[in-house]
């Protein structure tokens, strides 16, 4: 839904860091055999992947995971986040991943190696961080796939860009500065490129879409806890109808 980080290896590693977002971990492509290059949609990008919107989905229940995926995807809204805040969210991620193959389901909330592996494992297409440490930076860039590691300040991005490192995400952005917080970022850095993410709703969406660092964003707003209460597919699709006419 954000910071496309670049598959080189770390600065460790001794290897000059790409710029840009790219899905080849510093081994190269990912085997055949692995969730990273199932059968679906290629991802070389979040932001390149996600106009206008990424869902940003918590379930409770694994069994709802297909069927949301379906209404989202029936909606115009194929990249689907899957946040790991429950413990059905890796079940979620493999079910959409192996049941439903016009969604890009990637993992949401990452925070340490481990949970990068098993995001990856569950057949996850992308990655993406509240925020960073050298650590997970490291085991994101090592899994091979797209991913957006969380920035809520000017310092954070600055390291990131020096690590090659372009596609971010801003979090959580009404928080942490908004639309004009994010104007006062591009001038300086115009090489970084955001998706935003927390508090954002239908109608402060158009806002962060029309700023020329922004790509996407990330929301949860078509996704209201009664309507997953309910299983009412039907409406979720229409919200997420209306999200991906923000793109027009």
């Amino acid at each position: 839904m954000g910071g496309v980080t670049s598959a080189a290896s770390s600065p460790a590693s001794g290897s000059s860091p790409a710029s840009g977002f790219s899905p080849l971990s510093a081994s190269g492509p990912a085997p055949a055999s692995d969730p990273a290059s199932a059968s679906g949609p290629s991802v070389p990008s979040v932001l390149g992947l996600a106009p206008p919107v990424i869902p940003v989905v918590v379930l409770e229940d694994a069994a709802d995971a297909v069927p949301l995926a379906r209404a989202l995807v029936d909606g115009g809204l194929s990249a689907i986040e899957v946040t790991l805040r429950t413990p059905a969210a890796l079940d979620a991620i493999r079910a959409i991943a192996d049941e439903v193959p016009d969604a890009v389901v990637g993992a949401g909330t990452l925070l340490n190696p481990e949970q990068v592996a098993a995001a990856r494992a569950a057949g996850a297409r992308f990655l993406v961080s509240p925020g960073w440490s050298p650590r997970l930076l490291g085991a994101l860039r090592d899994s091979g796939l797209p991913f957006l590691p969380g920035v809520s300040t000017a310092s954070e991005v600055v390291t990131l860009l020096d690590e090659g490192i372009t596609e971010l995400k801003f979090f959580p952005a009404e928080a942490a500065g908004g639309t004009a917080y994010l104007k006062s970022l591009a001038a300086p850095l115009p090489q970084a490129r955001f998706c935003p993410t927390g508090g954002i709703t239908l109608a402060s969406a158009p806002e962060y879409l029309a700023l020329p660092n922004v790509g996407c964003v990330g929301g949860t707003w078509m996704l209201p806890a009664d309507a997953l209460a309910a299983k009412d597919w039907t409406r979720i699709e229409r919200l997420a109808h209306e999200a991906a006419a923000l793109r027009d």
